[in-house]
């Protein structure tokens, strides 16, 4: 009799253990799946003429045709560089006046940034070393001369 009570209660277990872990499953994989999806959905759907994308392959365009499943996309200032495309190849989109620009997008490349701030480090040294010694760089220029 005991033996077939605790054996009642260990089904019990693993069938909650079983609960719990598909609950698991489904808050940690399924549901974040199907909230991208819906998101994917919806970016696709307000897409219009004249929107700025970025595609799967990281190329910036102007959308310029929409059909059913295909968007014909312009890339840089040249007419000629226009290139069809399934909807899905598209990652990101962003409205004209900037209004769903989730990322903000630089302009500089990060070269010209490093040197930009290379070149400020600079001028606050030169203007540290002006304020901490005004005395000093006068000999130093006259020793020059000499």
């Amino acid at each position: 009799m005991i033996l077939a009570s605790s054996t009642g209660s260990g089904n019990v277990t693993m069938i909650l253990i079983l609960v719990v872990m598909i609950a698991l499953m489904y808050f940690m994989m399924i549901r974040p799946q199907s909230k991208e999806k819906k998101r994917m959905e919806a970016m696709l759907a307000s897409m219009d003429i004249g929107d700025a994308v970025l595609t799967s392959s990281g190329f910036y365009g102007v959308i310029i045709e929409i059909t059913a499943d295909d968007v014909i996309v312009e890339f840089g200032n040249n007419k000629n560089c226009r290139i069809p495309m399934k909807k899905s190849a598209i990652v990101q989109v962003e409205k004209p006046g900037g209004a769903a620009a989730p990322a903000p997008v630089s302009t500089k490349p990060k070269k010209e940034k490093a040197a930009a701030a290379e070149e400020k480090a600079v001028e606050e040294v030169k203007a540290v070393e002006k304020e901490a010694a005004p005395g000093q760089n006068e000999e130093a220029a006259e020793k020059k001369d000499e």
